[in-house]
């Protein structure tokens, strides 16, 4: 089995405990007699993809590291309707993901770690 690149468990790691974080933070937002009176569901639901995909990513399931492009993607767009330095920040973030989760050693740990057998 390959090695799973630092790089990758580093990212993998942030991507989760961003998510974590966020979930118990705005868990307070949340409520149940009215969960859908505001954006907080729909803030843990994106919460809980970037938990899934970093716990995801350290197993080397290949669709996690799509799911995460997708989260910082979402975060990038929101970000644009924002500040410009967030949007900025987001958008960076998005070619630093893109840069570790893409590279030849990522993409080898992904399909070899990843795949059944």
């Amino acid at each position: 089995m390959n090695r799973r690149p630092l790089s990758v468990t580093l990212v993998s790691l942030l991507l989760a405990a961003a998510g974590a974080v966020g979930l118990v933070y705005h868990f307070t937002d949340l409520n149940l007699r009215h969960p859908f009176q505001n954006d907080a569901v729909w803030i843990e639901v994106i919460r809980l993809l970037a938990v899934v995909g970093g716990v995801y990513m350290l197993s080397g399931k290949n669709w996690a590291r799509w799911l995460a492009m997708f989260w910082i993607g979402i975060h990038v767009v929101v970000s644009g309707f924002h500040s410009l330095p967030e949007f900025a920040i987001h958008g960076l973030l998005f070619a630093v993901f893109a840069y570790i989760l893409f590279r030849r050693p990522a993409t080898e740990y992904f399909h070899t770690a990843g795949s059944p057998g």
